[in-house]
């Protein structure tokens, strides 16, 4: 009998689970060494690696790095002892964006509402509840409908009071609500989605040495 291959799918859910244990850390002082951050984040928790950004020309240390975890609960509990402070200065943990997202609009922006797709007309603010509450507190829920007739659109909104929530779901991106698969994405403001479309015409493909969350390559990206 001829043998398949795993090691594409191993290799994928391996990186997979890297992923969702991976936190971007931004907003370091420029004093920070490797040794700080990882001092920090070790403590009671079991990190497998963790980078502190350079610039290529210089070596010294930028201003952002990365940290991962064995898993997501260690995340979490990581994401819930927030504000961090390392070397004096309060910075910025938020869960790594992967690579193959780093280029979605909004991939990078911080917002506390998550746009909620493939939601039946049987499917009531009550399912919504019942689902994402357990991920986080939820500060308001809305089902839109259409003018006049009042039938579901088949999309919602539902707002949390940590941003965090919405980039753990956002990450997780399988979610089945009263049965039906659901998409979920941030929902942005049109301010912030007319930032990034400014962003994305003006970046080029440049890279550099911000405090951007992107985890595929640790590497920010920030404006050309």
């Amino acid at each position: 009998m001829k043998k398949t291959s795993t090691s594409v799918p191993l290799e994928r859910n391996k990186k997979e689970k890297e992923q969702f244990c991976k936190l971007f850390i931004g907003g370091l002082s420029s004093e920070t060494m490797e040794e700080s951050l990882r001092n920090y984040y070790k403590q009671g928790e079991n990190l497998t690696d963790c980078v502190l950004i350079r610039h290529p020309a210089s070596q010294k240390p930028g201003r952002f790095g990365f940290v991962t975890f064995s898993s997501m609960a260690e995340v979490d509990v990581a994401m819930a002892a927030r504000p961090h402070s390392i070397d004096g200065k309060t910075v910025a943990p938020k869960r790594a964006v992967p690579r193959e997202d780093y280029g979605k609009p909004g991939a990078l922006v911080t917002v506390k509402k998550l746009f909620v797709g493939g939601t039946e007309e049987d499917t009531g603010e009550h399912h919504l509840r019942d689902y994402f509450e357990k991920y986080g507190k939820i500060d308001a829920i809305e089902i839109i409908t259409a003018r006049g007739s009042g039938k579901k659109r088949g999309f919602g909104f539902v707002t949390f009071n940590d941003h965090d929530t919405v980039d753990k779901l956002v990450l997780q991106k399988d979610h089945s609500i009263n049965g039906h698969h659901a998409e979920v994405r941030k929902a942005l403001s049109r301010p912030q989605m007319q930032g990034v479309q400014s962003s994305r015409g003006g970046r080029g493909g440049n890279v550099s040495f911000g405090d951007s969350p992107g985890g595929g390559g640790n590497v920010g990206a920030g404006p050309g």
